[in-house]
């Protein structure tokens, strides 16, 4: 796992005449609708919300998205177990790889959170990112929505970048990429994150995969097997 810690900006500049949306702009402006009015949880499944047109199947079997959702659960439930409501926790498991991101109440819940998260069965690995702090403020996690809405967007007008095998997680600005993608991909994604407008940093949470077992996958329209969890 490599990470980049890098902060950038970018202008935006209004024309004069109207102009035909992309289709990053389209998913843009869909997905920060759906993000207007809605309740945050002190837990979170997933990491964060992606609009409708980028659920397109991934480089996981349909086995391992399935097991990846029953990860989040338990790790959710185990975690409330471990510390309660302190904290704002948010849990993202790709290919049994567990991101682990949000703010806990003290370095003790922070390890106790993570012991918990290790203990699902089936978990391969976890990264834990959580911050020891006061948990952010609902302003902080809608515009962490945008972000990540806005870095999809992004990855759907660059062209060269497969929006759909890429999961975006922000907290606090800072922007956690997962996905199965080979070295070439990974650096591609991370440069585009890296130019989005409120992107502190990327820390980039890739499971790298060869460019041979890329092009077998795409030869043979199935994802390559995942490792196996540890016993």
């Amino acid at each position: 796992m490599t990470q980049h810690h890098d902060p950038l900006s970018r202008q935006a500049v209004p024309g004069r005449r109207t102009a035909r949306l992309s289709r990053g702009a389209v998913l843009l402006v869909l997905a920060a609708s759906s993000v207007i009015g809605s309740a945050c949880a002190p837990l979170v499944l997933g990491g964060a919300v992606v609009g409708g047109a980028l659920m397109a199947s991934d480089r996981r079997t349909a086995g391992t998205q399935v097991e990846d959702q029953s990860i989040e659960l338990k790790a959710s439930s185990r975690i409330r177990q471990a510390v309660g409501d302190r904290g704002h926790i948010n849990v993202t498991s790709y290919n049994r790889m567990v991101l682990i991101t949000g703010e806990a109440a003290s370095d003790a819940d922070k390890s106790a959170i993570e012991q918990a998260v290790r203990a699902v069965e089936n978990v391969r690995s976890v990264v834990n990112e959580l911050a020891v702090m006061g948990a952010s403020s609902m302003t902080s996690r809608s515009n962490d929505t945008l972000v990540s809405t806005r870095i999809k967007a992004a990855y759907v007008d660059a062209k060269d970048v497969q929006a759909n095998v890429i999961k975006v997680v922000t907290e606090r600005g800072i922007v956690h990429l997962m996905g199965r993608v080979t070295e070439r991909e990974a650096a591609r994604a991370t440069e585009v994150a890296r130019a989005v407008n409120g992107v502190l940093k990327v820390v980039r949470v890739f499971d790298i995969i060869s460019e041979a077992e890329l092009a077998a996958m795409t030869s043979s329209g199935m994802p390559a097997a995942p490792a196996p969890a540890p016993r």
